[in-house]
């Protein structure tokens, strides 16, 4: 099967390159579309600047670009603008920026005053080198899609993680857990995909430097609690929240999200925490120190390279949001 998929696009102006963010992913994606990577090196000057090579004619393709703007997020976001400027100026007749995480995202508005909105100077940026659409996966605010004055695909992490639950039939006496009010609506996709009900962490600081007081909005007594969140960082926040829900009368807790950005004291948080289980998708690259025995890692490999396919046969995105990914129960 994945012969004929060589051989269909193969005739075609497809082409699909890697850049360093996340080669093992990229390699899961051209084997769902049924492509070789596209032929290029990424090198450095002695003084660290970044030269990029496409060592094959792009002219007239359609470009397909996989990078996560993970850590270390400046250089590979640098490698993403350069790679975009080395397609436009070589005339490739389309370029596709597969984003599985965006980077900076978290700063989408303005808190405080004087503060940046870099999710919108990096969109500029991404806009200005000339790419002409994004594919990107569970972005922090779904309100960045409209930083962009181009096509945004925006797929959803919730399918994959739901069906990892569904095969281990962890959704029987189950409820859906938000870490804070803002992620509510992801954890009723998944509520809906395991029938479950939900609950929400209610934080609250009394003053400054004292500890959060957790309060927890529904029923989790008896229950196995499943939290859900776009990305884990230093796992303050998901650990706590685990605690609380053990207090609460929880049976056990389990916590997923699509991005594991997991920095600073993350996996030790983890490590040492209430979290019987973290399930986690391949979006960043994650280094073999990190991955601890109750860490569990679905990819999004096939759901991008269906995505993609899906793009250059000018076909709907919109079904892979439903339970395509999704196992019956049995």
């Amino acid at each position: 099967m994945e012969e004929k998929m060589t051989d269909q696009y193969s005739d075609k102006k497809m082409k699909l390159f890697a850049l360093n963010s996340n080669q093992p992913l990229a390699q899961k994606i051209a084997d769902t579309v049924g492509l070789e990577l596209g032929k290029s090196s990424v090198r450095r000057f002695s003084d660290g600047e970044i030269q990029i090579n496409i060592d094959e004619s792009v002219r007239g393709s359609e470009v397909f670009i996989v990078q996560s703007t993970s850590a270390p997020v400046n250089d590979n976001l640098m490698e993403l603008l350069i790679m975009i400027d080395a397609l436009r100026r070589a005339s490739a007749n389309s370029i596709n920026l597969v984003i599985p995480y965006y980077g900076y995202a978290r700063q989408d508005r303005k808190s405080r005053s004087r503060e940046p909105i870099t999710a919108k100077l990096v969109a500029n940026m991404i806009q200005k080198a000339g790419a002409d659409r994004v594919l990107a996966l569970d972005l922090h605010a779904a309100q960045i899609q409209g930083f962009f004055d181009l096509p945004v695909d925006h797929l959803m992490g919730a399918p994959l993680l739901a069906d990892y639950f569904l095969n281990q039939h962890l959704d029987e006496n189950t409820v859906v857990v938000s870490p804070d009010h803002g992620g509510v609506p992801r954890a009723r996709r998944l509520a809906e995909f395991l029938k479950a009900p939900i609950a929400i962490i209610d934080k609250r600081r009394p003053k400054a430097n004292v500890a959060e007081v957790m309060n927890i909005i529904g029923d989790v007594k008896g229950k196995r609690a499943i939290i859900i969140d776009d990305m884990i960082d230093t796992a303050g926040t998901i650990t706590l929240a685990a605690q609380a829900l053990k207090d609460a009368g929880a049976t056990e807790v389990y916590a997923s999200c699509t991005h594991p950005v997991l920095s600073g004291p993350a996996i030790d948080r983890i490590a040492n925490s209430a979290i019987k289980q973290l399930v986690v998708t391949d979006s960043i690259n994650l280094p073999q120190e990190k991955m601890i025995d109750k860490m569990v890692q679905v990819s999004v490999g096939p759901l991008i390279g269906e995505a993609i396919k899906r793009i250059y046969e000018d076909e709907p995105v919109s079904p892979l949001f439903q339970t395509r990914f999704q196992s019956k129960k049995k």
